[in-house]
């Protein structure tokens, strides 16, 4: 009978530490979070000292129930949820229930934390167990208290002010605010042109290239010269004059590797490098943190992987250091660890950097074991790994003033030395610039050289890129938005929210995202404030480590947030939803203006409903003109609902059936049929489900009848009654941690039955 329980987060992590533990262990999973703020008005209350009100997680009780019951029967519970703020709260909340049950009495119930899942690294940590701390579970509490309060306030605010629906959250809506405002940069841009002179040249059969740099004694800016004019001039000026090399600089470089990984950095690197969503990226790390059977038994490859610490243990350099010196030649390997500083103030010196849990495991050697991202993932860590404890790099660089007349032309060239760190890993950069690294030919100071080529090249300046996800992530981190944990479901957030949509894996807003990211800046200017989302953040920092008390940071959040609120009831809808347009309407003279509807922005007369006039934004009065003088009408059928003509119409999202008497009738239906599931609706019985699309593209099921009746689900219904709540359909949903399921739609039932489990075994929850 084991005298002792283990409780995680994870059943992958459960099978996983069993090993490790034998006979006197029971392990059991909590499944992630076992209690949240009941999901109604007055779960925070800031007048009773921001008292919070719990309740079970519905689909996690019967986890709940089994660590119970397990908890009876033992005589140390051992609480190893993750080792952060939340899994800090998990354990509190753990023992908050336990307590309520009076089960704890005569027994020892502690805190245990490892950030790898080694044999040795979860011995030593229940060798050494603590108590629950009380002040990472406050700063877990104070974010939770904060972000219900902001959304459970803001959000009603935008259904009234701009549509039903819409959310609000404390950290997604200044990152909301960067992709606009990157959005607004593009939109102001204006092109300026300015070119560059070059020099063609060559010694022996070596070509290679020089740029105008210095005329006339004067050093030549980006705008210098500025049209096709002055730069015909110069080559006149320079044409015909012999080329002579004036001066020879050479300096010796070195570059140094990159830190080891923290959750930032691997999450930007993994999209930039493998192509892989930060979402993607943390649930293949998480998988490789919680363990896989490599041939040997399960054992976790990588350490903990929500960290901003680049430290690593003495003992992981040591091995990292032998293996270079082993593998490599002895100039590879510094004389002494390389050590590297966390930027960030808040990184808990307890915690290491992402690395593999031991060096010895190539990725060659674990990749029969592994899934492609778990081994595309597992390699970078690796080689980022190893490379940050290996020699820098070096390169010979030359810049060589070739003197043409009046001009000064300057050619530069730079040869690897010595590969170092290069020799492993690179790390990758956004939207990076050329850099010039041309081999030259041995040149001496007073050497003539043939002019092959003399011409100039137009250039324009460009718009600064959109956002991808890892420039936003890098952006997110230097204005402090969020913490490493939550870069992930930010990015999630604003996406489903359909807040932002990615084009060429770029970040564009949407209109809705737009005119919610106007109307809080706007009206609720400081909490999308960058600085003062920051400065939240670290006092959340100081909560967590004793210096603050989270009522008072609480309360003075709360004051000046509810006083906003107060002041912004007044606000119109047509306030925030409505832009005056300078052109008059061409029906009936009336001025235009833009309006938000369901389907974004568009184009309307202020006359409306006497006049109807619309047309799509970026469209012209012209353009919109020469669309509707030719309706393609709909043969041998009239408008079900007033008897009209059909028309096919061009809107916003493409082109789709309506009725000629639009605004009077306002009947439309899709110009495609859409399939239908042949599943009976469980909410009218009358309908049936029909796949639909969303505007953006992502499917979904509702009702056919629609919109008598409004049931949707998002995931493919199959005709089967729920087992345990006895809705009249199930759904199945296919995620990588848990395989396809049959779920239940009722959120509150929580029933599911896994029908194929996931691809890799090891990626089960």
């Amino acid at each position: 009978m084991p005298s002792s329980l283990l409780i995680v987060e994870s059943p992958s992590k459960a099978k996983t530490l069993k090993k490790y533990l034998g006979p006197d262990f029971e392990v059991l999973a909590s499944y992630g979070h076992v209690r949240d703020l009941v999901p109604k008005n007055g779960a925070v209350d800031p007048e009773k000292g921001f008292a919070m009100k719990y309740q079970l997680i519905a689909r996690n009780s019967k986890h709940v129930d089994a660590i119970v019951k397990a908890v009876a029967e033992v005589d140390h519970v051992y609480l190893a949820t993750d080792p952060d703020r939340e899994g800090e709260a998990i354990s509190w909340h753990l023992v908050q229930i336990l307590n309520s049950k009076k089960l704890l009495k005569d027994k020892t119930a502690q805190r245990v934390v490892f950030h790898e899942i080694t044999k040795n690294a979860v011995l030593e940590a229940i060798g050494n167990p603590r108590e629950v701390a009380q002040d990472l579970v406050d700063a877990q509490q104070a974010r939770r208290a904060l972000d219900y309060l902001v959304g459970f306030n803001l959000s009603p605010l935008l259904w009234k002010k701009i549509r039903r629906g819409l959310s609000a959250g404390r950290v997604q809506s200044p990152a909301l605010r960067l992709i606009c405002e990157r959005e607004n940069e593009i939109k102001a841009f204006v092109q300026q042109e300015y070119w560059s002179v070059h020099l063609d040249s060559h010694k022996g059969r070596t070509k290679f290239s020089a740029k105008l740099t210095t005329l006339a004694g004067q050093k030549l800016d980006q705008f210098a010269i500025p049209g096709d004019a002055e730069h015909a001039d110069i080559l006149a000026r320079l044409q015909d004059q012999p080329a002579t090399v004036t001066t020879i600089e050479k300096k010796k470089k070195s570059r140094s590797p990159a830190a080891p990984f923290t959750t930032s950095t691997l999450q930007q690197e993994a999209v930039r490098k493998l192509g892989m969503t930060t979402d993607r990226t943390m649930r293949t790390a998480q998988q490789l943190y919680e363990g896989i059977d490599i041939g040997q038994g399960t054992v976790g490859l990588i350490t903990y992987m929500r960290t901003d610490s680049v430290a690593l243990a003495n003992e992981a350099v040591e091995e990292i250091r032998s293996y270079i010196s082993d593998t490599f030649n002895n100039d590879f390997l510094p004389k002494n660890a390389v050590a590297y500083k966390n930027k960030s103030k808040n990184a808990q010196e307890a915690h290491e950097a992402i690395r593999p849990t031991s060096i010895l495991r190539t990725p060659d050697s674990v990749k029969p074991f592994l899934t492609t991202d778990q081994f595309k993932l597992y390699d970078m860590v690796w080689k980022r790994t190893l490379a940050c404890q290996m020699a820098p790099a070096k390169f010979d660089t030359t810049s060589v003033d070739i003197t043409m007349g009046e001009g000064i032309f300057r050619a530069s060239g730079q040869v690897q030395t010595f590969a170092g760190f290069l020799a492993v890993y690179e790390e990758d950069v956004d939207d990076a610039e050329d850099e010039d690294n041309a081999k030259l030919p041995l040149l001496e100071e007073g050497d003539s050289l043939p002019v092959d080529k003399l011409y100039g090249e137009q250039h324009f300046t460009q718009p600064p890129p959109r956002f991808s996800e890892a420039s936003l992530v890098k952006a997110l981190e230097e204005f402090g938005i969020g913490r490493p944990s939550t870069y992930a479901s930010i990015i999630s957030t604003l996406k489903d929210r359909e807040y932002v949509i990615l084009d060429k894996k770029r970040f564009q807003p949407t209109d809705t995202g737009d005119i919610v990211n106007k109307f809080l800046t706007e009206h609720f200017s400081q909490y999308v404030d960058y600085n003062f989302t920051a400065k939240l953040e670290n006092q959340l920092d100081d909560i967590a480590s004793g210096q603050r008390e989270w009522v008072p940071v609480m309360d003075s959040f709360w004051k000046g947030f509810s006083k906003q609120l107060a002041e912004k009831e007044s606000i119109s809808r047509a306030e925030v939803t409505t832009e005056s347009l300078d052109e008059a309407c061409p029906k009936c003279s009336k001025p235009l203006s833009i309006k938000f509807g369901k389907r974004g922005r568009f184009i309307a007369c202020t006359g409306y409903p006497d006049c109807d006039y619309t047309r799509n934004m970026g469209e012209t009065a012209e353009q919109a003109a020469e669309e509707a003088e030719a309706p393609t009408v709909i043969e041998g059928r009239a408008c079900p609902d007033c008897g009209g003509e059909l028309h096919i119409k061009k809107g916003r999202y493409g082109k789709f059936i309506g009725c000629a008497n639009y605004p009077k009738c306002k009947h439309i239906e899709p110009l495609e049929k859409p399939r239908d599931t042949g599943v009976e609706c469980p909410e009218c019985k009358t309908g049936h489900l029909i796949e639909r699309k969303s505007r953006y593209g992502k499917l979904f099921y509702s009702c056919n009848t629609y919109p008598k009746c409004k049931y949707a689900t998002w995931n493919p219904p199959v005709a089967e009654p729920c087992p345990k709540c006895n809705w009249p359909i199930l759904t199945i949903k296919t995620t990588k941690r848990r395989g396809t399921e049959k779920v239940c739609p009722q959120k509150e039932c929580g029933y599911s039955e896994v029908i194929a489990p996931p691809e890799a075994k090891t990626a089960e929850e």
